[in-house]
């Protein structure tokens, strides 16, 4: 690819990015009124991080079984209110746990 073709998609990339964050701010003068809506924005960055974060908790270990075991620790102590520390290192010990009963180490 050469320079000028280069640089006329970067300048198409940004032109893409800068209005999809610049059309919401100018067509929505207003406050949103409608509680379904604010409650459906509200839980769009969990929802989107839940979707990006959960194949790769299923394929981290190479293995699904050892992976599911990491996540269902995870979920337990995260439900029963634990660090996001301690949830993390406990879920790793449990894949790893895992791998070693598994013989997959």
């Amino acid at each position: 690819m050469d320079a000028q073709t280069f640089t006329k998609y970067l300048l198409v990339m940004a032109g893409v990015t800068y209005l999809i964050r610049m059309l919401p701010l100018t067509l929505m003068k207003r406050k949103i009124g409608s509680p379904f809506i604010r409650s459906f924005l509200f839980y769009i960055p969990f929802t989107v991080l839940g979707a990006m974060t959960f194949p790769d908790i299923v394929y981290s270990t190479g293995d699904p079984r050892t992976a599911l075991a990491g996540m269902v620790t995870a979920l337990a102590l995260a439900w029963c209110g634990r660090s996001l520390l301690t949830v993390a290192v406990a879920a790793s010990a449990a894949a790893f746990a895992a791998q070693l009963l598994l013989g997959l180490l």
